[in-house]
């Protein structure tokens, strides 16, 4: 079973994106998207939706329960 911060740092680095680079397009911090990672922080509906749009897929995906991957 996957995390949603699990989904969101191998469709990142799938897509050949750094920390640095997707925090910049969803504009947060650099350091919330390592917390989104790892577990510790769950992103708001809002930002789920921004991901979504940066990473190219649809929202389902990313909160999916079975690994992307």
């Amino acid at each position: 079973m996957a995390s949603i911060g699990e989904n969101i740092k191998y469709l990142r680095e799938e897509r050949g994106l750094s920390l640095e680079e997707l925090a910049t397009r969803i504009r947060v911090g650099k350091d919330t998207i390592e917390k989104y990672e790892t577990g510790e922080k769950v992103p708001t509906n809002q930002t789920i939706m921004k991901l979504s749009t940066v990473l190219d897929i649809p929202t389902s995906v990313l909160l999916n329960e079975k690994k992307v991957f």
